[in-house]
């Protein structure tokens, strides 16, 4: 259900409204296809467990956010429970230069930025000599 948003204003530009869905299910795009633009699916599950299994229940993993009071254990589902290249605690998924950046799955191989992402870059040569 379109809760906010959803309609391309009329004028000059490429924009996109921040829109907001409610009772997103598997099933639809706004479940099952990687959105990219100002779009918030409102995915309604019972506990943590369920939670985490809708978090990995995708063929995507670029990024993902934990929003937690429990520090402890937004790092644990942070680091042990969410399939995604980064994990983000009490902060949305961002890149940082300083940090390496890539998703898993169908949402990429490699990294970017960082010692890992500048090596992406780089053409190592081999000489043997016998």
């Amino acid at each position: 259900m379109l809760e906010l948003g959803g309609e391309v204003p009329e004028g000059k530009g490429a924009f996109y409204p921040p829109t907001v869905l409610s009772n997103v299910s598997k099933g639809m795009p706004a479940y099952d296809e990687e959105l990219f633009g100002p779009v918030a699916s409102v995915i309604m599950v019972d506990d943590e467990d369920a939670a985490i299994e809708v978090a990995n229940d995708t063929n995507f993993g670029l990024g993902a956010a934990v929003f937690t009071t429990d520090l402890k254990r937004g790092e644990r589902i942070a680091s042990d429970s969410i399939r995604a290249g980064a994990v983000f605690v009490n902060d949305f998924v961002k890149s940082d230069p300083r940090l390496p950046f890539g998703g898993i799955k169908e949402s990429g191989y490699g990294r970017e930025l960082s010692l890992y992402g500048i090596r992406e870059f780089m053409n190592v040569k081999t000489v043997v000599v016998s």
